[in-house]
C-alpha cells in the first residue's frame, strides 16, 4: 500500500523552516512521503549552517530560484523563494499530485518587500480559489476560527455586519461539522447590553440568521450549534473550555493569543472551505534563534498529521 504525498512549502529560507523539515523528515518519513518545493542548493545552505545532512529520502522539486541563505533576515529576494514554493506547492495538490498541502512559515514583511500582494498563505488561497477560505487554529482541545484575521483593530467593528457574519458561521459549520460553537462578542463583557458598545447586536442577529438557515436546511436535528454572543475574557477558562471546544472569534488576537497561550506548541492553522487540504504550523518564522538547532517541531508534526487526517490518510501512528 503507497503511503500518502505531502507537498511541503518551505517558507521563507532565512527562518526556522528548513530546520524544521530536516529535523522532523525521519520521523514522517515512516508515514507519508513529503515533497519538499525548495532547491537542493538552498537546502545543502540550510544543512551546512546546522551541520546536519540532508537525508537521502529527502525528495525535493526544484524552484530554479537560488537563493543565499541569511539567517535572521527580512530580504525580498527570501518573500520571493517563500512566496514561490508556496506556489509550487499549491500547483501540486491542485493536480493531485499530491494529497495535501503543509506550510511552513513564512515573513509578511518579506512578501511585503518582495511586492507579493497579500499579507500571508489564506489571503492568497482566498484569491486563488475564488472561496471564502476560513482560518482555523487548534489542536483537539480547543479550536478557533477567525471572522477577521490580518486586518488593522481599527478596522474590525465596521466589518462585523449580520449577513457578513451569518455566510462566515455557516461556512464555518458546514467545513467542520462543529455542533457547539461558541460565537464570541466584540466588546468587553459582550457589550452590556449596549452600554459598552452595540456590535454585539449584529452578532446576535447573525446567530439566528445561522441557526435558522441550518434548521431549515434540514442540517441540523439536535439543537442549533452556534450560541452567544459570548463574553470574550469568560470563553477560554477552564470551566468554559471544558464544556466547549470550538470558538469563533471576531479578530485575530481576541482568538489566538489565548489560545497560543494554553496550547502553543500543540496547535496547527488549517485552512477551511477549500477544494485542497491545508495546514500549517502555528508559529512564525522565529527569525531569533534561526539555524540555531532551537525550533520545536511539535506544530509542524500536528500539522503533517492533521493534513493526513482530513485528506483521508490518518498515519498508522496516530
Amino acid at each position: 500500500m503507497s503511503l500518502p504525498r505531502l507537498a511541503i512549502s518551505i517558507g521563507d529560507p532565512n527562518g526556522v523552516g528548513p530546520e524544521i523539515a530536516l529535523r522532523a523528515h525521519p520521523q514522517i518519513a515512516d508515514y507519508c512521503l513529503p515533497l519538499y518545493c525548495v532547491d537542493p542548493e538552498v537546502m545543502e545552505q540550510a544543512a551546512s549552517l546546522l551541520g546536519m545532512h540532508i537525508p537521502e529520502d529527502f525528495d525535493m522539486i526544484a524552484l530554479e530560484q537560488p537563493i543565499v541563505i541569511e539567517p535572521g533576515c527580512v530580504s525580498p529576494e527570501a518573500g520571493r523563494y517563500s512566496h514561490a514554493s508556496f506556489m509550487k506547492a499549491i500547483a501540486l495538490t491542485e493536480a493531485g499530485e499530491t494529497d495535501a498541502l503543509v506550510t511552513l512559515p513564512i515573513h509578511k514583511e518579506a512578501w511585503m518587500q518582495a511586492g507579493i500582494a497579500y499579507k500571508g498563505h489564506t489571503e492568497l488561497l482566498r484569491d486563488h480559489f475564488g472561496k471564502e477560505a476560513i482560518m482555523m487554529l487548534g489542536c483537539h482541545q480547543l479550536y478557533v476560527a477567525l471572522y477577521t484575521e490580518h486586518i488593522p483593530l481599527k478596522e474590525v467593528p465596521a466589518k462585523i455586519e449580520r449577513n457578513a457574519l451569518a455566510r462566515f458561521l455557516l461556512d464555518l459549520y458546514r467545513a467542520t461539522g462543529f455542533d457547539d460553537i461558541a460565537v464570541l462578542g466584540l466588546n468587553p463583557h459582550a457589550g452590556d447590553n449596549g452600554v459598552l458598545g452595540d456590535e454585539e447586536r449584529e452578532i446576535e442577529a447573525a446567530i439566528t440568521i445561522a441557526n435558522d438557515t441550518l434548521e431549515a436546511e434540514g442540517l441540523k436535528c439536535d439543537g442549533r450549534p452556534f450560541f452567544g454572543p459570548v463574553v470574550p475574557d469568560a470563553a477560554f477558562t477552564p470551566t468554559f473550555r471544558a464544556a466547549h471546544r470550538h470558538i469563533a472569534a471576531m479578530y485575530h488576537d481576541q482568538g489566538l493569543a489565548p489560545l497560543k497561550a494554553l496550547y502553543f506548541d500543540e496547535s496547527v492553522n488549517i485552512s477551511l472551505n477549500l477544494p485542497i487540504v491545508r495546514t500549517s504550523v502555528d508559529h512564525g518564522t522565529a527569525f531569533d534563534i534561526a539555524y540555531r538547532g532551537k525550533a520545536r517541531l511539535n506544530s509542524y508534526r500536528n500539522a503533517v498529521d492533521t493534513a493526513l487526517q482530513l485528506s483521508d490518510n490518518a498515519p498508522s501512528n496516530s
